[in-house]
């Protein structure tokens, strides 16, 4: 899926981008400088007025499917909570050349980052792989540390991807309606290793959010950040109740399988978990 025109403008993705971090914030799947959030956007976009500053960077990994793409990335350190307050400060915007393994950084002069986020290399892989695939303009991706979600992945049996997703998906029906396919899960990989962006990559082709077990989870949309966030807070949210379920010696078994099922039917979702 393609974002027809009038495109959105510079300063409305930037705004969403900030939103998305305070919202992330209130949640608290952001602690410090963690998380981050990246933007792609395949048509010309005029950086001039805010980003003033260029210089060539090297990309972590080739991506010649994404020249002439701008991307948006938050700064390595930024904290997501003062995006809103100060976007020009805590993100970049690099434009890809045409060989594919260098980009033009464009930056404010009142940056307070010295490189970009350390996860770009799976931000970028995952924005290659989509484009690649499903030839969109616009894809969002968002790595957060919803604290609910991230308890879960330390327990053994919650890293079992069906297991996981029978027990996320039965606590509230908009559960299944907005996250059919459920979420991926990927075993503990060491931060910013080119093992954790193959796997988020090949996991992201079938999923539109994956968990990083005891790290985080990594979310994507070709609709906008926004949607990226609301899957988040989705999964965040069942992951909670999850969690009082578990406190509370698992008194509730939520929404019987039957009862999932004709959510599925009355609102013609497509799932193959239940």
């Amino acid at each position: 899926m393609s974002i027809p025109e009038p495109y959105p403008s510079l300063d409305e993705i930037i705004d969403s981008i900030g939103k998305a971090g305070l919202r992330l914030d209130e949640i608290g799947a952001s602690e410090g400088a963690a998380g981050n959030i990246s933007v792609c956007l395949g048509w010309p976009v005029d950086l001039s007025g805010k980003f003033p500053n260029d210089e060539q960077v090297n990309l972590p990994i080739p991506a010649p499917e994404l020249t002439g793409s701008t991307l948006l990335v938050t700064g390595s350190g930024c904290r997501l909570r003062d995006i809103q307050r100060d976007p020009l400060a805590n993100l970049s915007a690099l434009v890809v050349n045409p060989d594919g393994r260098t980009a033009r950084q464009y930056t404010s002069p009142h940056k307070l980052f010295a490189r970009g986020t350390s996860e770009f290399n799976s931000h970028l892989a995952v924005h290659r792989d989509q484009v690649q695939r499903s030839a969109v303009n616009f894809h969002a991706v968002i790595h957060a540390q919803p604290p609910y979600l991230t308890y879960l992945s330390h327990i053994p049996r919650y890293q079992e991807q069906a297991y996981l997703n029978r027990r996320l998906l039965r606590w509230q029906p908009e559960t299944i309606i907005n996250l059919p396919e459920g979420v991926g899960i990927l075993p503990f990989m060491l931060p910013g290793s080119p093992e954790l962006m193959q796997a988020s990559v090949e996991n992201l082709r079938t999923h539109r959010m994956v968990v990083w077990s005891k790290h985080g989870v990594m979310a994507r949309s070709d609709f906008s950040t926004a949607h990226a966030l609301d899957l988040i807070e989705y999964a965040e949210a069942a992951a909670r109740y999850e969690t009082l379920n578990l406190q509370s010696g698992e008194a509730s078994e939520g929404l019987s399988v039957e009862e999932i099922q004709r959510i599925c039917r009355a609102f013609n979702v497509q799932q193959t978990i239940f």
